[in-house]
């Protein structure tokens, strides 16, 4: 681990990180509600119906992310994409104002439109603003990424409070309000110009592998922590029925978020002062999430109300994991692309993970009848990934120093 001196974060990291706060806070406030709405006495639907909608809807965002960054990176440049973006969404909360089937869809377009242009501008903007100081990245991303949990966590509990409130209506507006808002800080920032980035070169090789390591990596880990889901939901919701702790029944569903804030905060204190290798950080990531998986493990089929610290210890570490893994990716990519198409680059980041956790995916029967072979696969998989992590940080020390980079 290397001692980082004379680098600081800068007010582009403030300015860009409450935007994606309180764009997310948005976003998932928005989500919050539209099922319950879809459902509700305005438009009726049955439950497999909007479950199938808002399925259609969130898978949609891969799409129009890739979308968004091609215009960002080709045509009318980031900044303009994540403004144009930002009232696009705000346009498509404000016309779920309108009683009607038409009125819920075009709204949902918009909002993943609107959200298509926003994400991998915002994301690829504020990565830009590190390049001259690259071993910074990964606590910059983790700074965003706090940001993240933080909106998404406000924006669920103040707008799904609002619009169960005081009306659905009410909750749509907030949202859009808030999508508003969030564009100012973008408005304040000069972009970041391509010509006052001095960016360190690396062989083409080394930037294609590392960006395809990374890739799959990520995705996979997303796709180990989908197949344990199903046994964590499932103890989530046998515990919250016999633990004394005193935990409301809203709060168990955001346990791995309030862990995530505190986590946050202390790797972005030492990733600031201290540097160490990104596929290290990836291959701990792992470590910790075969040490969650291995701690649920422990828990039987039928967990009494003594079997809740064993659980919430592994969300501890299973958090930890997240925070190894998460902000890591768009560091990576931030180092090694080219900064011209790195928006690009950032969209194409989520089909891996899509396409892992379809794959998943279609063993989901066997795994609800079955929840603990989701952690079997997920333990085993995380260890063979760390492994072969460990395996490629020896093989790039040795190659970088017979190279002398």
């Amino acid at each position: 681990m290397e001692k980082i001196q004379n680098l600081k974060h800068s007010k582009e990291t403030l300015y860009y990180s409450l935007a994606r706060m309180v764009e997310r806070a948005s976003y998932y406030g928005f989500r919050a509600l539209v099922v319950l709405y879809m459902v509700g006495e305005t438009l009726k639907m049955e439950r497999t119906e909007a479950l199938s909608i808002y399925g259609w809807f969130t898978a949609s965002l891969i799409f129009s992310q890739i979308v968004g960054a091609l215009f960002g990176d080709l045509l009318i440049g980031n900044k303009k994409s994540i403004i144009i973006g930002g009232i696009i969404q705000a346009l498509g909360a404000f016309i779920l104002y309108l009683p009607s089937t038409t009125g819920l869809y075009l709204g949902l377009f918009l909002v993943v439109l609107g959200s298509g242009f926003f994400t991998p501008n915002i994301i690829s903007n504020f990565g830009k603003t590190y390049l001259n100081k690259t071993k910074l990245l990964d606590s910059g991303f983790t700074i965003f990424y706090l940001a993240i949990n933080l909106g998404s966590f406000l924006g669920t509990l103040l707008i799904g409070y609002l619009g169960e409130t005081y009306g659905y209506n009410i909750g749509f507006i907030t949202s859009g309000i808030l999508m508003l808002i969030s564009i100012i800080p973008i408005l304040l920032l000069k972009e970041k110009r391509l010509d006052e980035i001095e960016k360190i070169e690396f062989p083409i090789s080394k930037r294609i592998l590392n960006i395809l390591i990374a890739f799959i990596v990520v995705g996979l880990f997303w796709g180990f922590y989908e197949l344990s889901s199903i046994r964590t939901f499932d103890l989530q919701l046998q515990l919250s029925e016999v633990s004394t702790l005193g935990i409301p029944n809203h709060l168990w569903q955001s346990i791995n978020s309030i862990f995530i804030l505190p986590i946050s905060i202390i790797a972005i204190i030492l990733w600031t002062y201290y540097y160490s290798s990104q596929f290290l950080k990836l291959m701990l990531g792992f470590i910790f999430g075969v040490i969650s998986f291995g701690i649920l493990f422990l828990i039987p089929e039928v967990p009494t109300e003594q079997h809740t610290i064993i659980y919430l210890i592994s969300l501890l570490f299973l958090a930890i994991s997240e925070i190894h893994i998460a902000p890591i990716i768009h560091s990576i990519l931030t180092k090694y692309s080219n900064p011209k198409y790195l928006a690009i680059l950032i969209s194409l980041a989520f089909l891996p993970t899509r396409l892992i956790s379809l794959i998943f995916g279609l063993f989901n029967d066997k795994l609800y009848d079955n929840p603990m072979l989701g952690l079997k696969i997920g333990i085993i998989g995380m260890t063979i990934v760390g492994i072969g992590l460990i395996g490629y940080i020896i093989i790039n020390k040795k190659t970088t120093y017979n190279n002398g980079y």
